[in-house]
């Protein structure tokens, strides 16, 4: 995994502008929170990506399990942070006022696990399927999984809406899925 650049960067900028469009008194608490603490790692990694990335190879046979915690606060760079967090602001608004804060939080803490987990178990059911062992060695970090799990609770919660993806109207239960190709085209790995 490559190391990122530190400080700040027009990711980190764009980020903190749009923030601040939103006004920080219109953001429920668990949502800013979560907004601050991912922010707040970026610029003050625990570790270098490379220690804190999640694979099977790390978290399983190396028993380094901390990495379960570790990954889904760190980003690779600047745009990878802005995209995730800019997803988490707009599902942290529409699902904390629906949920309330502590039933929010909640969620936030059992899906940053949970989805690690299941990382992990993809990895090694491709390791046995495909018989390729450089699977295990797949290493991630970030808050992706977080937020498509996050946009499968908003779809339950809000069913038939119509969401806006790069200009273009489509059904939210379809949305998470065109947001997962949009980001990878525009910020490939």
């Amino acid at each position: 995994m490559e190391r990122r650049q530190r400080g700040v960067s027009a990711g980190l900028l764009l980020l903190l502008y749009q923030i601040s469009q939103v006004g920080l008194q219109n953001i429920p608490s668990v949502t800013l929170g979560v907004l601050v603490l991912n922010i707040f790692l970026f610029l003050n990694p625990l570790r270098p990506l490379h220690e804190v990335c999640l694979s099977v190879n790390e978290a399983v046979h190396r028993k380094n399990w901390q990495r379960l915690l570790l990954a889904p606060f760190h980003h690779a760079d600047d745009w990878h942070l802005y995209y995730n967090m800019i997803s988490m602001l707009w599902k942290g608004i529409m699902l904390e006022r629906k949920l309330k804060s502590v039933w929010f939080a909640y969620i936030i803490a059992v899906f940053s696990v949970l989805i690690g987990v299941v990382y992990m178990v993809l990895e090694a059911l491709l390791v046995i399927i495909l018989d390729d062992p450089s699977y295990e060695m797949n290493c991630g970090v970030g808050f992706s999984g977080v937020l498509f799990a996050l946009k499968v609770l908003n779809n339950h919660y809000n069913p038939g809406r119509v969401s806006n993806v790069l200009g273009l109207p489509i059904y939210s239960k379809y949305a998470c899925w065109v947001e997962l190709v949009a980001i990878h085209l525009i910020s490939p790995g």
